[in-house]
């Protein structure tokens, strides 16, 4: 069995950066993920007037309840989605006009359903080129609040941004959902807040959140259940391979821990405790039919191990992969028929079928870190896999290609 020491959660990181930003005195964050996105999270945070120390395995953030502690200021967002999203959210609570840019690759994707709902609580935001995109600058007045409709059908990370200003507002917020996607990041989101002091209740549709501010913590990171898909599915592809993540276990916040159920129904044995999971091959990968709209990050992982299955595999309701930081669905069905494998996708599916992939073959990762995390699986039994970016892990994991590397021969002799 081999011990695998997985970063601190991305998601965790960056709602509790937020948190700790907006709370009342100074909050240590334990063990937080060091990469791109958090970095570029933290550097934004100090443009805005923020207060960011680090040292190795803690951060610690000085609380602004009042807002930004400048009144003007430029952010560059790099490629982060919670980044571009949250701090702008963060900004409207305060006072002053703060301007936010971001990557080609960032810019692409969408935030108009956020964008709409801020113009709705009365936060004078503009966009500078294409509506509902970066670059936006916000010209802030603090937010009174109110009740609004919100379709997060497109990304779960409209509605957490919205929850979480709720507090800082003057009245509160009733946000009510029309669509939401990977729910179990809202469940994150909630519990987070209601750590940091904050009043969230749900009925039906509605979230309800209370101006009660926020109070500064001592808060642990999980370690990130997505970036340990990739281990786990590396551990259910052969026999005599088996895998632990401590620190993942029946408590965790994140529901991406859920694609260790997808590994049980396909074969591998599976054991989650309160401190760890532990997945095993059995030697059998069976095909099945799976709905992953609320695991959808790690999509891409059951796909780069579809081909190994005894089964057709097919994968429902991830419609939402495709404004990720690539389509994700047109990026794994490209990269697995360059493999050789069979495959077929629609709006919101794709289906692999079973055969042997065959290198030599170069990887299109377009940039995106997890499209290099995934086939990284494949590439165990795939000879002359090669990536075109191998370096863009760097946004959640920098040290994967060595710790991965690792892992392979490591787990064949366990």
């Amino acid at each position: 069995m081999t011990v695998i020491d997985i970063p601190g959660s991305k998601s965790v990181t960056a709602r509790a950066l937020f948190l700790a930003a907006a709370a009342e005195g100074t909050t240590t964050l334990l063990r937080p993920l060091v990469s791109d996105d958090t970095e570029g999270f933290a550097e934004g945070l100090g443009a805005l007037g923020y207060s960011v120390r680090r040292e190795p395995g803690a951060w610690h953030i000085e609380g602004r309840p009042a807002g930004p502690g400048t009144t003007d200021a430029d952010v560059y967002c790099r490629d982060g989605a919670t980044t571009a999203r949250f701090l702008p959210t963060l900004a409207a609570a305060g006072r002053g006009t703060f301007r936010f840019d971001a990557s080609a690759q960032m810019r692409r994707r969408p935030l108009g359903p956020l964008s709409t709902a801020l113009r709705e609580l009365g936060v004078d935001l503009r966009h500078g080129e294409r509506d509902g995109h970066h670059p936006l600058a916000v010209h802030a007045a603090g937010v009174k609040g109110g009740a609004l409709t919100l379709d997060a059908g497109q990304s779960s990370q409209y509605l957490t941004a919205l929850l979480m200003l709720g507090p800082l507002t003057a009245e509160g917020l009733d946000i009510t959902v029309t669509d939401l996607v990977s729910e179990p990041y809202v469940e994150i989101t909630l519990a987070m807040m209601r750590s940091f002091g904050a009043e969230v209740t749900r009925e039906g549709r509605t979230y309800r959140v209370a101006p009660t501010g926020y109070r500064a913590a001592r808060y642990p990171i999980e370690p990130d259940a997505s970036t340990a898909s990739y281990f786990f599915a590396a551990a259910a592809l052969e026999p005599g391979r088996a895998v632990t993540v401590p620190g993942l276990g029946t408590g965790a916040l994140q529901g991406d821990l859920a694609f260790v159920d997808v590994l049980r129904r396909m074969g591998a044995e599976v054991e989650v405790t309160p401190d760890a999971t532990s997945v095993r091959s059995t030697g059998t990968l069976r095909g099945l039919t799976v709905n992953m709209r609320d695991i959808s990050d790690t999509m891409p992982t059951l796909a780069a191990l579809a081909p190994f299955a005894d089964g057709p595999v097919r994968i429902e309701d991830v419609a939402n992969t495709r404004v990720k930081e690539c389509d994700r669905l047109d990026a794994c069905a490209e990269n697995l028929r360059r493999l050789g494998v069979t495959v077929e996708t629609g709006p919101d599916w794709i289906e692999i079928h079973p055969g042997t992939p065959a290198g030599p073959a170069e990887i299109a990762t377009h940039g995106d870190h997890r499209i290099v995390m995934s086939f990284a699986v494949t590439a165990l039994r795939t000879p002359g896999i090669t990536f075109d970016d191998p370096g863009c892990v760097k946004k959640t994991f920098p040290d994967f290609h060595r710790v991965f590397g690792g892992f392979g021969p490591i787990a064949r002799t366990a």
